[in-house]
């Protein structure tokens, strides 16, 4: 732990110019990432130390040391540690070139390895972290070598020391246990997110462990379902994209990025934009799609009064699916989870557009913020602050999921006044929880179903209207844009093995000041055109480095979501689903039809194949080329719509 936490004090004297941002909160922020180091440290020995600890225990009852199997443990015990160190003297000269703590990526530089020897050989400065490496590890092998000479014997009573020997080795198993897990919290073990605790990029990864971040990429790449898909020529997908949205680029570096411009000489609109992503909330919940057991009646009521989409799907199945598109405007891609370890990027998506707007974003979740590595990927993409179970009173705290709906909505209309009284606007994004098991419903609140199921979604509704009537009461509600979406559907029928009412969702804009009428939108709608369509009412000008489509403007003729072994294209009339196995199947899904009519229309099942393949290969072309943010100083050169 010494050794680890002085290569990161050197890290921090090699890049300490980076950390300067923070004022006088400079010497704590500066401790904190150093404890936060610790706890990634402990997950690195603890790793490496529960095998022998194992084998030394189980020995340790028979009151036996064998020498060969000491041998090999001095021998696997430097062999580890003696790694772990040589990454983190690697990593520091990496990551003064990338601003990046290792990961695989560092495998390119060993395909030239005479290159890479002359760089080290010629570069004086890498020597001043080869040399620590060296003398580390000559001393760490020394000193282990001593400890496992020491051969202490006991004569104390028998049933003494089996007791004794118990609970030590019942402590210390729970002691490594718990490090190997880097935190208490149940739900989760740590995350790189964890380390994103402030808005100072340097002091997020001073708190790294090299070894953590080296070791979670090799996985994250090892995964199969986070393998780079290729399902159609990258150049013809980008050049096919570019067709379906009628625009030539200017700048080949970011094929796909379009300049938004306020020409039409309107006013812009600094509207709040409160966004609320129900946990599970399919359109066949609502009465406004047809449910007869008034389950919403909330919902139901303030889609009279909004900009409804009735044709609007989500793009995966999974919650970190929801967040991701809703926010960025990427598209879901098989089983590919854009917010954890090596796939961890920044977006050009709403919360960063915002920013350039003067307005703070800040994110509302139930229960662990770490789930899923939320909060570190949205603290990555701009999001200020990031409300989460460890924020909430102890006795709130009712499920894995954390506190309920009603609770959280409340918990939030403080820190909305505190924006609203700094004077400028803000983005506000909640998720909710309570529509999913374990389903928790409060004692206040009395149901009149008797389903838990549809209980559950009384309270859901319930809670967003005690939210809405508590907003009403406050200064910033006439000048504010509320979303209501959903994550994902739930299945309550499923026609088709890509059951459509996972997909089919809500999206209601409603703000008063803007819709006072009312209005129902009909057009082919995707959970990745919200952040487009919403600057689009606010008439902001601004890079447009997604996949999404702002829905007053554009249109589509498809719409796209995948789950992972499958990929669903659908418009107003059919259904396509392409699956792993090779299977594809169109069908006529208004009537419910089952019969499969993709070799019976080819031309229509080609032309929607291919619109999917040509944006999800384009997505993806982005995502692996680092194309999926551009940088602020060149986002006036890239493209013009």
């Amino acid at each position: 732990m010494l050794v680890f936490t002085i290569f990161r004090i050197i890290l921090f004297l090699t890049e300490n110019e980076k950390f300067t941002n923070a004022g006088n909160d400079k010497f704590p922020l500066a401790l904190q990432a150093f404890f936060m180091g610790f706890r990634f440290d402990t997950v690195i020995s603890g790793y490496i130390l529960i095998l022998p600890f194992l084998i030394m225990t189980s020995l340790s009852f028979f009151k036996r040391r064998i020498p060969a199997i000491d041998k090999v443990l001095v021998i696997y015990l430097s062999v580890m540690y003696s790694l772990a160190f040589l990454i983190c003297s690697i990593d520091i000269p990496y990551f003064n070139h990338f601003f990046s703590r290792l990961t695989v990526s560092v495998f390119e530089w060993i395909e030239s390895p005479a290159f890479m020897f002359k760089m080290i050989i010629q570069t004086p400065l890498y020597w001043l972290y080869i040399i620590p490496f060296l003398v580390f590890v000559f001393f760490f092998i020394k000193r282990l070598s001593l400890i496992f000479k020491e051969n202490k014997q006991t004569n104390s009573h028998p049933a003494l020391f089996y007791l004794k020997n118990a609970l030590v080795s019942i402590l210390f198993f729970l002691v490594i246990f718990l490090a190997i897990r880097g935190r208490i919290a149940f739900k989760a073990p740590i995350q790189v997110g964890t380390a994103y605790f402030s808005n100072d990029a340097f002091l997020n990864q001073l708190g790294l462990n090299p070894v953590f971040t080296f070791l979670r990429s090799y996985l994250d790449a090892s995964k199969p379902e986070n393998a780079f898909i290729s399902i159609y020529d990258e150049k013809d997908a980008l050049k096919k994209f570019r067709e379906y949205l009628n625009y030539k680029t200017v700048n080949s570096e970011y094929p796909i990025a379009r300049e938004i411009k306020n020409l039409s000489g309107l006013p812009q609109k600094k509207f709040n934009v409160v966004i609320v992503i129900m946990e599970s909330m399919s359109s066949s919940k609502m009465g406004w799609f047809g449910n007869k057991k008034n389950l919403t009646p909330f919902l139901d009521s303030i889609s009279n009064k909004s900009c409804i989409f009735n044709n609007y799907y989500t793009a995966g199945i999974h919650t970190f699916n929801g967040i991701f598109s809703t926010l960025f405007s990427y598209p879901a891609i098989f089983r590919q989870h854009p917010m954890k370890g090596s796939a961890m990027k920044k977006y050009n998506g709403i919360s960063s557009a915002l920013k350039n707007y003067g307005y703070s974003s800040v994110y509302f979740t139930t229960h662990d913020g770490q789930f899923d590595n939320a909060e570190g990927f949205l603290k990555l993409n701009d999001f200020s602050e990031v409300i989460s179970q460890d924020d909430y009173p102890a006795e709130r705290i009712k499920s894995t999921l954390g506190v309920c709906d009603d609770y959280l909505f409340n918990f939030s209309i403080p820190y909305l006044n505190n924006y609203s009284k700094k004077g400028d606007p803000f983005l506000a994004v909640y998720m909710t929880a309570s529509d999913h098991q374990p389903f928790i419903i409060p004692d206040y609140f009395k149901p009149k179903s008797n389903k838990d199921e549809e209980k559950i979604v009384e309270y859901a509704d319930w809670s967003i209207s005690r939210f809405i009537k508590s907003a009403q009461k406050q200064n910033w509600f006439k000048n504010t844009i509320f979303v209501f979406t959903a994550d994902h559907g739930a299945v309550r029928k499923a026609e088709y093995d890509m059951p459509l009412e996972y997909h089919h969702s809500p999206f209601i804009i409603y703000c008063p000041a803007l819709f006072p009428e009312g209005q129902i939108n009909t057009s082919i709608a995707g959970q990745i055109d919200i952040f487009p369509t919403l600057m689009g009412i606010l008439n902001f000008s601004y890079t447009n480095n997604t996949l999404g489509i702002d829905l007053f403007k554009e249109k589509r003729p498809y719409i796209y979501f995948s789950a992972d072994d499958k990929y669903g294209v659908l418009n107003s009339d059919y259904f396509l689903i392409v699956r792993d196995n090779g299977l594809k199947s169109l069908y006529k899904y208004k009537s419910a039809d089952k019969t499969n009519y993709y070799d019976s229309l080819p031309d229509i099942s080609a032309e929607m194949e291919e619109y999917a393949k040509v944006n999800l290969q384009t997505a993806q072309w982005q995502i692996k080329n680092n194309k999926q943010f551009i940088p602020e100083r060149l986002s006036s050169k890239n493209s013009s719509k």
